[in-house]
C-alpha cells in the first residue's frame, strides 16, 4: 500500500474552479491516509469515493490502496451484518474500476458466501476473462462452476443415443399433429430446439437456474431459433396463461427425472401441468387431431430393482466393525447414512445414493433376479395425483444367489411414446447412474436361495421410498406356518407379501433400550471402516507421545490399561492419586473423528475433539464411557473458542499442543483450501517436539488414455448434439480438474507409471516448491487425455497413508487435458506442476 499522497493534475486555464477542486481533493486524500492509520475503514473509503469521482485521472495511481480500502471495510461490514451496504460499496468501487479483476473476484466470494451462486459464479467468471492467470479467480469459478451446471450435463448431451431417441418421439408427436410445445426444466434447451425443428409453430421453454437459463438464450441465439422459442426463466408451476404463455399446449416435454425417477419433481410439474397447461388428454375412443389434445413426453416409465451384493456400498453404509484402533464400538451407538435415515426424520431427503453400477469398485453380485416395481402413467392426470396418498405397497422377492445383502439397486425404463424408450438399467450402456437404497438395521444380512427379501414400496413426498426392508428364511417360514394355521386372526392378513412382511416384523424385533442414533456422511461410514487409517495414527501418536516423555507415557499407559480391566470407577481413583501435566492433542480434521478418543488411550492426554454436530458429540461421548474414559478425558474444542473462524489456538494460555490433526485433503481427492496457511499457525502453536499429522504429503499421477474422463468434463463438438450448436457455450463451465472419481474402476488405458508430482510439507516448508517440472517416461501408445492424481500421507517417516487404497475413504481426482497429446513408447512428457494455496494446476510442456 502506498503511503505517499498523490497529487491531482491541474489542467491549464483551469481557474478558480479548478483550484477549488485540487484543495479539496488533496485534503480529502490527507483525510482517508489519516483515517487508514487509525484503521476507521469507513470513512477512509468515503474518502476515495469523493477523490476519485472529482480526479479520475488519479485512478491508476490510488488503485492499490482503494483496493486495501475497500476489502477491510467490507470485512467490518460482513462482521455487522450490513449486507446491503457491502454490496453498495463494491457496485460503486465497479464502476469506477469495471475492468478490475481483484474486486470482481472478491465481489464474487462476498457472494458466494451469502448463498448467491449464480451472481458469484458470473463475477468469477468475469475476474478470469480479464484476467486468465489470475489463480484465485480461477480456482473459486472452477470450484462453483460443479455446482452452477452439474457435470451430468456434459455426460448427458454426448449421450448420442439418448438425444436421438428424444428427437425421434418429439418428431413423430410433431408429425401427428401436436404443434404447440412448452419444455419443462430446458436445460441447454436442447428438446425445445428438438420440437422447432421438427415443425412446432411455438415452442415455450422453462429453466429456474439462472446460469442454465442465461446459457439456453445463448444456444437458442446461437442456433438462430430466438423468434421461435421463448424462454422463461421461472418453474412450470408459477406459469399461468395468458400471462406468460397465451394458451394451453399440446405437448409437454420433459427429462425431469433423477436416477430415482421422481427426485426433479416430475410429478409435481406434471400435476400442475394437466391442470392449468395442458390440452385435456384424449380418450381411447377418441380419434381426432393431436393438435386438439394434450399428451406428455415421456408417455409412462417401469421401474425395475433388484437385491444386491456389493462390498463398496456397504463399506460407506454400515460400519462392519465392533472394534477401532483399540476403541470399542457400543452397541447403543447406531451409526447411519442419510440415505438410509430420511426415512424417518421430517426433513425432505432422497431416500437413496446414486452409482454407476457398471463401474462401482470391486463390482456387485445381484442376489435376486430383477423384478417390476411401478409403472407410472404420466398421461394420467389421477395417478400421478394418487401417488403420495397411495398406501405402500409389499414385494416379497425370492432370493437365487447366496450372498450379503447390501442394497436394493433401482433403474427405469423411459416410455417416451408406443415406440421409442431409454433404459437405465445398469445393464446398459447409459449416461445415467442407478438409485441405491442401503440396506441396514438387519440382525442378519446373510441370505440364500430359498429366503425372501421384504420390502415396502411408496411415493411419500413425491420420491421413491424403499423402505422396511428385511429377510424372510426358509427355515423361519416353515416353523411359522403351524402356527399360523392355528391362529385365524394372522390368516386374515390376507396376500403373501403381508404375510411375509408380518413375519419378517416379528423376526426383526429389536429389544428395549437407550440407543443413540448418529447420522454421518457415506464419506464419514467410510472413514469409520478405514482400520488402516486408524491403526497408523495410533501408532504415529504413540512414537510422538514416547519420544517426548517415554518414562511417563509408559507408566500412563499401564493405568490406562488396568483401569480398562478393572472399570471406569477404580480409572478415576487412579487419576485422582496423581495428576501430572497431560499432553495436549488437538483434531481438527473436517466431520466426525473419533482420532481424540484413540488418542485418549495413550496414556496422560487431553484430547480435544472439533465436531460441531450435538449427535456426533454424544456418540463420542458414548464411545468414550463405553471404554471407561473418565468423563473429563474428551473436550470439545469448539465450546472454548469464541471465535470458531480461529479454531487453531492454544490450549490454555501457558500451554502448547502435543499434536495437531489437519485434514489435508477432501474427500473429493483435492487439497484442503488455505492448508499451508493453517499449517504456518499450526507450527507456531506446537511445544518443542511437537507434532502435525500429516508431517507431509506426496502427491502422485500418471498419463492415461480415457474417453470416459473427456465425455465427462466437455461437450464433443456438435455431432453429438445432432448439429446443434451447444458445445461452446456449455464448455465455458468446464473445468480442468475432474473429482470423487474411483481409479481403481475408472475406463481408462495406463500411458505411464506413476510419477512423484508434488511435495507438500507442513513441517519443514522451506521443502516445498511452488513449481517444478516433472518428466513422466511413456511405456504405452497412445493419446493422453488426462492425468489421474492421488497422495500419500506421511504421519512420519515410516507410516504412510495412500489415498487410492482399497481402505481409503478418499476418492481421486483427474486433471483433464483440453487436447488430447499423441505419445509413443518411449519417450518422455514433460510436466508443469504449481502450487497456488490449496490450488495445484498441472499442463503439459510442449
Amino acid at each position: 500500500m502506498s503511503s505517499s499522497r498523490a497529487r491531482p493534475r491541474r489542467e491549464a486555464g483551469g481557474g478558480a474552479g479548478a483550484a477549488g477542486r485540487d484543495e479539496l481533493v488533496s485534503q480529502s486524500l490527507q483525510s482517508a491516509e489519516h483515517c487508514l492509520g487509525v484503521q476507521d475503514f469507513g470513512t477512509a473509503y468515503a474518502h476515495y469515493l469523493l477523490v476519485l469521482s472529482l480526479a479520475p485521472e488519479l485512478k491508476d495511481t490510488v488503485k492499490e490502496t482503494f483496493q486495501y480500502t475497500l476489502f477491510r471495510w467490507a470485512e467490518e461490514l460482513d462482521a455487522l451484518n450490513r449486507i446491503q451496504d457491502l454490496l453498495g460499496c463494491y457496485e460503486q468501487a465497479l464502476e469506477l474500476f469495471p475492468e478490475d479483476e481483484v474486486i470482481c473476484n472478491s465481489m464474487g466470494e462476498h457472494l458466494f458466501r451469502m448463498g448467491f451462486r449464480d451472481e458469484a459464479a458470473g463475477y468469477f467468471h468475469k475476474a478470469v476473462k480479464l484476467n486468465p492467470d489470475f489463480n484465485d479467480a480461477k480456482e473459486n469459478f472452477y470450484r462453483v462452476a460443479n455446482w452452477l451446471v452439474e457435470r451430468w450435463h456434459f455426460i448427458m448431451l454426448n449421450d448420442t443415443k439418448r438425444n436421438m431417441i428424444y428427437n425421434a418421439a418429439i418428431q413423430k408427436a410433431i408429425c401427428l399433429g401436436s404443434k404447440s410445445v412448452l419444455d419443462i426444466g430446458a436445460g441447454t434447451g436442447i428438446l425445445s430446439m428438438f420440437a422447432k425443428k421438427a415443425g412446432a409453430h411455438s415452442v415455450y421453454a422453462c429453466e429456474l437456474s439462472k446460469t442454465m437459463y442465461e446459457l439456453a438464450c445463448d444456444v437458442v441465439a446461437a442456433n438462430k431459433m430466438e423468434g421461435g422459442i421463448k424462454l422463461l426463466h421461472m418453474k412450470s408451476l408459477d406459469i399461468e396463461i395468458p400471462k406468460h404463455i397465451p394458451e394451453r399446449v399440446s405437448l409437454v416435454v420433459t427429462e425431469t427425472v433423477d436416477a430415482g425417477l421422481f427426485g426433479e419433481g416430475i410429478v409435481e410439474s406434471l400435476i400442475h401441468a394437466w391442470e392449468h397447461l395442458l390440452l385435456q388428454p384424449k380418450t381411447k375412443s377418441e380419434n381426432g387431431n393431436c393438435e386438439m389434445y394434450g399428451k406428455v413426453i415421456p408417455a409412462n416409465a417401469v421401474i425395475f430393482g433388484m437385491a444386491v451384493e456389493c462390498a463398496e456400498i456397504r463399506r460407506h453404509h454400515r460400519v462392519g466393525i465392533k472394534d477401532i484402533a483399540g476403541i470399542h464400538l457400543p452397541t447403543n451407538v447406531k451409526f447411519q447414512s442419510p440415505a438410509y435415515s430420511s426415512v424417518d426424520t421430517e426433513d425432505v431427503i432422497e431416500p437413496y445414493t446414486t452409482e454407476k453400477m457398471s463401474r462401482v469398485p470391486g463390482g456387485y453380485l445381484a442376489l435376486t433376479e430383477c423384478f417390476k416395481i411401478m409403472t407410472v402413467d404420466f398421461n394420467n392426470l389421477q395417478e400421478l395425483k394418487s401417488l403420495a396418498t397411495k398406501k405402500p405397497d409389499k414385494f416379497s422377492i425370492p432370493v437365487i444367489k447366496e450372498g450379503i445383502l447390501d442394497a436394493i439397486v433401482v433403474w427405469f425404463v423411459l416410455q417416451l411414446d408406443d415406440e421409442h424408450s431409454l433404459s437405465t438399467s445398469p445393464s446398459e450402456e447409459t449416461c445415467w447412474e442407478q438409485a441405491v437404497y442401503p440396506v441396514q438395521d438387519l440382525a442378519d444380512y446373510w441370505i440364500k436361495p430359498g429366503d425372501h427379501v421384504i420390502i415396502e414400496v411408496s411415493c411419500q413426498d413425491y420420491y421413491l421410498r424403499i423402505q422396511n426392508i428385511s429377510v424372510l428364511g426358509l427355515e423361519c417360514e416353515m416353523d411359522v406356518a403351524k402356527s399360523f394355521t392355528k391362529n385365524k386372526d394372522l390368516l386374515s392378513l390376507g396376500n403373501e407379501a403381508e404375510l411375509c412382511s408380518a413375519l419378517a416384523n416379528l423376526q426383526t424385533s429389536k429389544p428395549d433400550g437407550i440407543e443413540q442414533t448418529c447420522i454421518l456422511e457415506s464419506m464419514e461410514i467410510a472413514l469409520l471402516n478405514n482400520i488402516p487409517y486408524h491403526e497408523g495414527f495410533k501408532m504415529a501418536m504413540r512414537k510422538v507421545l514416547s519420544s517426548l516423555t517415554p518414562e511417563k507415557l509408559c507408566q500412563d499407559m499401564d493405568i490406562h490399561c488396568q483401569n480398562n480391566e478393572m472399570g471406569s470407577d477404580t480409572g478415576q481413583n487412579n487419576t485422582a492419586q496423581s495428576t501430572p501435566e497431560p499432553f495436549y492433542v488437538l483434531d481438527v480434521s473436517e466431520g466426525f473423528s473419533i482420532l481424540p478418543i484413540i488418542a485418549g488411550t495413550l496414556g496422560q492426554v487431553k484430547p480435544y475433539s472439533s465436531v460441531e454436530k450435538d449427535q456426533h458429540r454424544i456418540a463420542l461421548d458414548l464411545i468414550s464411557e463405553a471404554n471407561h474414559f473418565p468423563k473429563e478425558t474428551l473436550e470439545f474444542w469448539l465450546r472454548h473458542v469464541e471465535d470458531e473462524s480461529a479454531v487453531l489456538q492454544r490450549p490454555k494460555s501457558d500451554k502448547l499442543w502435543s499434536i495437531i490433526i489437519l485434514d489435508v485433503i477432501e474427500p473429493s481427492g483435492l487439497i484442503q483450501q488455505e492448508i499451508m496457511e493453517k499449517a504456518a499457525i499450526s507450527r507456531c502453536l506446537l511445544q518443542s517436539g511437537g507434532k502435525i499429522f500429516p508431517q507431509y504429503v506426496l502427491m502422485f499421477g500418471m498419463l492415461v488414455e480415457s474417453q470416459t474422463l473427456v465425455e465427462e468434463s466437455a461437450v464433443q463438438g456438435t455431432e453429438r448434439t445432432l448439429g446443434l450448436n451447444i458445445a461452446p457455450f456449455i464448455n465455458q463451465f468446464q473445468v480442468p480438474i475432474h473429482v470423487f472419481l474411483d481409479l481403481s474402476s475408472l475406463p481408462c488405458i495406463p500411458l505411464s507409471k506413476p510419477v512423484e508430482l508434488l511435495r507438500l510439507d507442513l513441517m519443514t516448508p522451506y521443502l516445498n516448491t511452488s513449481n517444478r517440472e516433472v518428466k513422466v517416461h511413456i511405456c504405452k501408445s497412445g493419446q493422453v487425455t488426462a492425468i489421474p492424481f492421488w497422495y500419500h500421507m506421511y504421519l512420519d517417516e515410516e507410516i504412510r497413508l495412500d489415498t487410492s487404497s482399497e481402505a481409503s475413504h478418499w476418492k481421486q481426482a483427474a486433471v483433464v487435458l483440453d487436447n488430447p497429446i499423441q505419445v509413443e513408447m518411449g519417450e518422455e512428457l514433460v510436466l508443469s506442476v504449481e502450487h497456488h494455496k490449496s490450488n495445484v494446476s498441472i499442463t503439459v510442456k510442449q
